[in-house]
């Protein structure tokens, strides 16, 4: 082979690597973020350096989870077509869910959740950022996020938030929805340790005050007025009221009221302090259904208070709860006073 054979050879194998090597770096400058949750800059940075569609490296891809209560006359579809980030695809709360399960929103099996995610274009190797209604800044987004790292996804975060993207004019777009490329998501088990089921809640609240009981943490994100039994649930057939020994925290305490957006890891702390929370015990979070209960979930993880292998999200919650106890297992207590003293 000639020298100059020998230096074309030597050079095109410099572009071929330079070329590897800049690809490598504009997927890595896509799909990293220094912290869970992202800000819309972070964002908008992120999805301004995607490669092109029809390239295989992988994406920012910004997914929402926008999903309101029964009693609201919204639905997330409806707000998702009104107004969205451009290109975002819609995970739907109400549908990839555990369909045999009498309660709402129930984790899917682990063949459900792969499917949903391969029918919304969504890759394994992507980085996903989950967003919320500007309409609630943050609701339903903490629970979505959950379930995909619950699944495996590598690489998982949320916008804080979606009211703060459209405040600080970023760019949204409008109208029917788009066609997505599929692809094929493969199939990861759930982790179970993540998940506390009716049956260990239970043993927690039987055990609730006696001496030798574990001190597992119930925090409840409801309302106050429905953990207290005075207000009544979204769900009319379902009694109000709370778990033993569960501790009213309502996911809004963790949220700024005028942005919607979590607060700061040090007031966080703060809070969990004042509500009596203690960092050295296993923590479970509840809510009417499993949803707000992921919003105290992330505020616990950003503020890094209690060990991530000791939390839990008690998946069925409230309207599980109090379809499943019996009248005679006083199991559901009503009280204002007790209040305070939680």
């Amino acid at each position: 082979m000639s020298v100059s054979v020998l230096f074309r050879s030597h050079r095109t194998g410099l572009r071929q690597l330079g070329c590897r090597t800049t690809r490598a770096f504009l997927a890595a400058s896509t799909r990293h973020f220094s912290n869970f949750l992202v800000t819309p800059q972070e964002l908008a940075d992120a999805l301004e350096k995607n490669p092109p569609k029809v390239s295989p490296e992988p994406k920012t891809v910004a997914v929402c989870a926008a999903w309101f209560l029964p009693n609201d006359e919204r639905t997330g579809i409806q707000v998702f077509r009104e107004t969205r980030i451009p290109k975002a695809r819609f995970f739907d709360l109400d549908k990839v869910i555990n369909k045999h399960s009498p309660y709402p929103h129930m984790l899917p099996d682990a063949k459900e959740f792969a499917l949903a995610m391969s029918e919304i274009g969504v890759r394994r190797d992507d980085t996903v950022v989950v967003y919320d209604t500007k309409e609630l800044g943050i609701f339903s987004a903490p629970r979505v996020a959950w379930t995909m790292k619950l699944f495996g996804h590598p690489k998982v975060h949320l916008l804080n938030n979606f009211k703060l993207w459209v405040d600080g004019g970023f760019p949204i777009e409008t109208g029917e929805l788009y066609s997505v490329d599929c692809c094929t998501y493969p199939i990861h088990p759930m982790d179970e340790s993540k998940v506390a089921s009716f049956e260990e809640v239970k043993d927690i609240a039987l055990d609730y005050g006696k001496e030798g009981a574990e001190g597992v943490q119930i925090l409840d994100a409801r309302p106050t007025g429905r953990w207290t039994g005075k207000d009544p649930e979204p769900r009319p057939t379902i009694s109000s009221g709370h778990i033993p020994g569960s501790i009213s925290l309502p996911f809004s305490a963790v949220l700024d009221p005028e942005t919607k957006a979590f607060y700061e890891p040090e007031r966080l702390r703060k809070i969990f302090q004042e509500k009596g929370v203690d960092p050295e015990k296993p923590i479970i979070s509840s809510c009417g259904t499993g949803v707000t209960a992921c919003v105290l979930e992330t505020a616990l993880e950003v503020a890094s208070y209690g060990s991530a292998e000791s939390r839990r999200v008690y998946d069925g919650s409230w309207t599980e709860w109090a379809q499943r106890v019996t009248p005679a297992e006083n199991l559901i207590i009503k009280t204002e006073g007790e209040e305070d003293a939680a």
